[in-house]
């Protein structure tokens, strides 16, 4: 399946973003739920709900959902802020809570 059919698949969530902390509670990023970055939050949001942070296991789920846009995202670094975000996870094993506002 492809990102926009495995997306349909997850929860919908209400607010107007999510916004990612670090450990000490440091806001680090914001994804807005907006055209251009719903997708995103709604991914986010589900992980941040099922795992209860976007931990090594939570960021390898959420590249499986993103489906190609995860393969483009490995191939052209920066063009996909919110997957790179997944990746650093993967790479460094620090997790990042979430919460919506």
């Amino acid at each position: 399946m492809n990102f926009a059919d495995i997306l349909k698949t997850l929860p919908e969530f209400s607010g107007d973003r999510l916004v990612l902390l670090d450990a000490a509670g440091a806001e680090v990023g914001i994804i807005a739920n907006a055209p251009g970055t719903a997708g995103s939050f709604r991914v986010y949001a589900y992980l941040a709900q099922k795992y209860g942070a976007i931990d090594s296991e939570a960021a390898a789920e959420g590249l499986a959902i993103y489906a190609e846009h995860a393969q483009d995202a490995s191939r052209n670094p920066g063009r996909h802020p919110n997957i790179d975000r997944l990746i650093a996870i993967l790479a460094t094993g620090v997790p990042l809570h979430a919460r919506i506002a």
